[in-house]
């Protein structure tokens, strides 16, 4: 059975949430995080770097959340709702570009911004100088770019919404969102998807 590794308050309830969605029958392992919010040692049990979401399936190990949404739709999305079909290559290369996007481009600027609220010394000018600029800039275009979709690759949901949901999220937490009206209002229909109160209500929120 597919076993996965959650660590709360973050990223992997995504991933909770794609399983979810996809119908499946999992076990779930729960892991607290430390004072400094880092993840504690028994998730190193699971996987060396003590990270998550992890996977384990049918003796497979995987970690990366945008490797994992890969893997999971290729595997158990039989009737192709997440994807495109991979023999149509330009809407497969602009699926796997915004599911990658959320790991890369959107993500480190948020991470930085979180970072530098949790510091109690002067924040560096330089990254605060970085982060002013570049969140506004990612937000912006994904803003543009789903303009009056209902999700990011049109009218039904796909692999990259689950990652491109957790970006708005953290915004949203970071308080930059309000400028984004369009991505606010995505954020939350796609929190009020069943499938993600399930995996809300699995995890323990």
């Amino acid at each position: 059975m597919l076993h996965v590794h959650h660590l709360r308050i973050g990223r992997s309830v995504f991933t909770v949430w794609l399983i979810e969605e996809l119908g499946l029958d999992y076990e779930l392992s729960i892991y607290e995080r430390d004072a400094f919010g880092r993840a504690q040692d028994d998730l190193k049990a699971a996987h060396p770097l003590g990270k998550s979401p992890v996977i384990e399936d049918d003796g497979l190990l995987l970690a990366e959340s945008g490797a994992i949404a890969t893997y999971l739709i290729d595997r158990y999305d039989g009737e192709g709702r997440l994807a495109p079909s991979r023999e149509d290559v330009k809407a497969r290369a602009i699926w796997t570009q915004w599911l990658h996007y959320t790991e890369g481009s959107a993500f480190a600027p948020l991470l930085l911004k979180l970072l530098l609220m949790r510091e109690t010394s002067p924040t560096p000018a330089l990254i605060s100088m970085f982060t002013e600029a570049e969140v506004p800039r990612q937000l912006s275009y994904v803003e543009d770019f789903l303009g009056d979709k209902p999700f990011l690759l049109g009218d039904s949901l796909q692999g990259p919404d689950f990652g491109m949901t957790y970006i708005a999220h953290m915004a949203d937490r970071l308080e930059v969102l309000d400028p984004y009206p369009r991505l606010g209002a995505y954020v939350k229909r796609n929190m009020a998807l069943p499938s993600f109160l399930r995996a809300m209500e699995r995890t323990g929120g």
